[in-house]
């Protein structure tokens, strides 16, 4: 599976009304979405206090879970703190013993309409994650505050990599039916949504457990079909050696699926590799990117990579160093390697912490250097861009720009580069 969907800072939502519910965010896409199914059964329940959607992607994520639900219980003093997500999958007696904490519940309960029904609530309720059956979440109508609108595809990932806890969090892989995610697609285009984002822990094996085995390819072809409405689609992470056919076709061919691929690569060694116990080689992710932009030019593409992995060397290090060029990587999520309890990659030699960072440090400025190259080349061409705030947006290629006036949040509008600032791109709307 992949380390990080599109890992980014915890969200803090609510409605203003102390009658309603507070969701606090951590982690990935598909906690997002989820949290968006949260939303409508506190609703429709009638439900208030906080909830904390945890990730246990790293430890550091684990770390600010609790510093978030420690806070959120000083300054709302007296509110019930209902905590889940995969770290209280994972790990549900520390959050329950911690005295913030009102209640526990696992990642397949948090999704049922009834774990939040009324009458007396078990304070912990978290079930086996490994014989959960496939999730069918309640239908959402959008996701608050944002322009771009992820729909889940599937959960669960059936592969070991050894640094990776999130199978014992998520469980094994389940894909969502292709008529529920296009039922889903159908809904929010219908409420105004120009992009929709798939999502899921494992993508790339999508089908392997439904009737007919379809491939993410094969739902990827009838979600654009069956919704034409829909102007854009994106995928989150992608595990490229699994990348199949009609996938492939579509990355080629059709202009409503984005430019933008953000691959879990890890690393760039073929031993640590190997130790991660992924399933592709250095060559494979080389060969994987050259026939993309081969038949593809203006695709931009992201990475999931880990500094300081156990046994790693200064050689190794520099091999996924030189990956980062030699698959022409825009856009880099970089995690310092954090030893997660239970996994075979804690148990190895470690690599020294400072010197984790400072490799980390290394690949992030590699990053900062192909962003800025990449921002630099589009500068003067006219960008097809999704509006997010009335003066930033995202183009096909998910570079953010900032646009000179306000334009309607949603649309997707026609914006000419004129220069580049930093990590954005700056323009005006084009005549």
């Amino acid at each position: 599976m992949t380390i990080a969907d599109d890992m980014r800072a915890p969200t803090a939502e609510g409605e203003g009304s102390p009658d309603e519910a507070q969701i606090i965010t951590f982690g990935c896409r598909l906690n997002a979405y989820e949290s968006e199914v949260i939303r409508a059964h506190v609703r429709a329940a009638g439900v208030g206090g906080l909830i904390v959607n945890t990730c246990a992607v790293t430890g550091e994520a684990v770390r600010q879970a609790c510093q978030a639900i420690r806070k959120a219980a000083r300054e709302n003093p007296g509110a019930a703190i209902t905590v889940t997500g995969c770290a209280a999958q994972i790990d549900p007696q520390s959050f329950a013993a911690m005295p913030e904490v009102t209640r526990v519940i696992g990642n397949d309960e948090k999704l049922r309409a009834k774990t939040f029904g009324g009458g007396a609530q078990t304070h912990t309720l978290v079930g086996d994650i490994m014989t959960a059956p496939t999730p069918s979440p309640a239908p959402i109508d959008g996701l608050k505050g944002r322009a771009r609108a992820y729909v889940q595809v599937q959960t669960g990932c059936d592969h070991r990599c050894t640094f990776c806890i999130i199978p014992y969090g998520r469980g094994n892989s389940r894909s969502t039916p292709i008529a529920d995610v296009i039922a889903q697609v159908r809904r929010l285009t219908a409420n105004g949504y120009r992009e929709v984002v798939l999502t899921g822990v494992d993508m790339t094996s999508y089908g392997a457990d439904l009737e007919g085995e379809p491939k993410l390819g094969d739902l990827c072809a009838a979600v654009l079909n069956k919704a034409p409405e829909l102007a854009r689609l994106r995928l989150s992470s992608i595990d490229s050696v699994e990348v199949d056919e009609a996938l492939f076709e579509l990355i080629e061919g059709e202009p409503r699926l984005m430019p933008h691929l953000h691959l879990s690569l890890q690393a760039g060694d073929d031993m640590t590799l190997k130790r991660m116990k992924r399933r592709h080689l250095r060559a494979d992710v080389i060969e994987f990117c050259e026939r993309v932009r081969a038949a593809r030019p203006n695709i931009v593409f992201g990475a999931d990579l880990i500094a300081g992995f156990p046994t790693e060397t200064d050689e190794m290090f520099e091999a996924t160093m030189r990956l980062v060029d030699e698959c022409g990587l825009t856009y880099l999520h970089v995690f310092p390697f954090s030893p997660r309890p239970g996994t075979p990659a804690a148990r190895m030699p470690q690599v020294e912490r400072t010197l984790i960072k400072d490799r980390a440090a290394g690949l992030r400025a590699k990053g900062e250097t192909r962003l800025a190259a990449y921002l630099a080349s589009r500068v003067g061409a006219t960008e097809q861009v999704l509006v997010e705030q009335e003066r930033l947006g995202r183009t096909e290629g998910f570079a953010q720009i900032e646009f000179s006036s306000e334009l309607p949040v949603g649309s997707v509008q026609p914006v000419h580069v004129t220069r580049a600032a930093g990590r954005r791109l700056v323009g005006e709307r084009a005549a």
